[in-house]
């Protein structure tokens, strides 16, 4: 029994795909034009399609599992799960108006032209903010719409701005936050759950790892406990007499949001000779 996971053939998300299974540790032999590989050392079969076609796939059964971005399992509307996010393909679905347009709220846009490759999402927006505008579906090139007089505004994803930029456009409501899902059939059998577990299990060991840092310093021992007390580590921050008399070795975990705070408290308590180590995996 193998488990069949489709994931992006080409474009921004298939790189970090096969990036986070080769961290899970699974060896994928990714050839030029492949449509189809397995995997040497753990039961995975991988298929490479087009990232609007994985939900429909694995809604029917031919992938068992799948990687996707999170817009496009909402735009499809397909009958899957969310295992769990990826946190990669960061991105957001925002509308956008032109530069020279004064903007004052969502209800600007009632009545407008609106273009977008995402008319479902924006559809339930525009339904749950009482707006009614007249979306123009299109498959690419949105932001070009309103330069060439097809709308007034768009509704697509938005990484750093800067086409919007170019375009003359600006950004002014964000509808959806998405980044990379795993998706699965709701109709797992016993086996493929128990696979899907072990993999969802690697998954979250390089996630963590991505999300911590380990640290070690020196502490003087007259100040250890306040430094101690800063560190949250996993449990407890672990401890080590140096060579040197009143002064000890300290090991920790920081997560990345509160790092460069708790740097400073550390610095400021008296820690010297602080490094900080990227972790590979962190298992809980």
């Amino acid at each position: 029994m193998k488990l069949r996971i489709a994931i992006q053939k080409s474009g921004r998300l298939h790189e970090d795909s096969i990036k986070l299974l080769k961290e899970c540790g699974i060896d994928i032999n990714n050839g030029v034009n492949k449509l189809k590989t397995e995997a040497s050392n753990f039961p995975l079969e991988v298929f490479f399609l087009r990232d609007d076609d994985i939900p429909q796939y694995v809604e029917d059964g031919v992938a068992d599992i799948g990687m996707v971005g999170e817009n496009v399992v909402l735009e499809k509307n397909r009958s899957v799960k969310v295992a769990t996010k990826l946190g990669f393909g960061k991105c957001r679905l925002s509308l956008a108006v032109p530069r020279s347009v004064e903007y004052n709220g969502v209800k600007d846009m009632d009545k407008l032209r609106i273009a977008t490759s995402y008319p479902v999402i924006l559809e339930k927006f525009l339904k749950e903010n009482g707006i009614t505008a007249d979306i123009h579906e299109i498959s690419g090139s949105v932001e070009i719409a309103p330069g060439i007089g097809l709308a007034d505004a768009i509704c697509d994803l938005v990484s750093s701005g800067s086409t919007l930029f170019m375009n003359g456009l600006k950004e002014v409501e964000v509808i959806l936050k998405s980044e990379s899902v795993l998706i699965t059939n709701n109709n797992l059998n016993a086996e493929q759950q128990q696979l899907l577990e072990k993999l969802l299990f690697r998954i979250q060991a390089v996630k963590k790892a991505k999300n911590n840092k380990y640290v070690l310093l020196n502490a003087p021992n007259d100040n250890l406990q306040k430094i101690i007390s800063l560190l949250p580590g996993m449990k407890s921050p672990t401890v080590l007499p140096l060579a040197e008399a009143g002064w000890s070795s300290v090991h920790s975990v920081l997560n990345e949001n509160d790092f460069w705070d708790i740097i400073e408290s550390l610095k400021a308590a008296g820690a010297q000779g602080i490094l900080v180590v990227p972790i590979e995996k962190m298992i809980i």
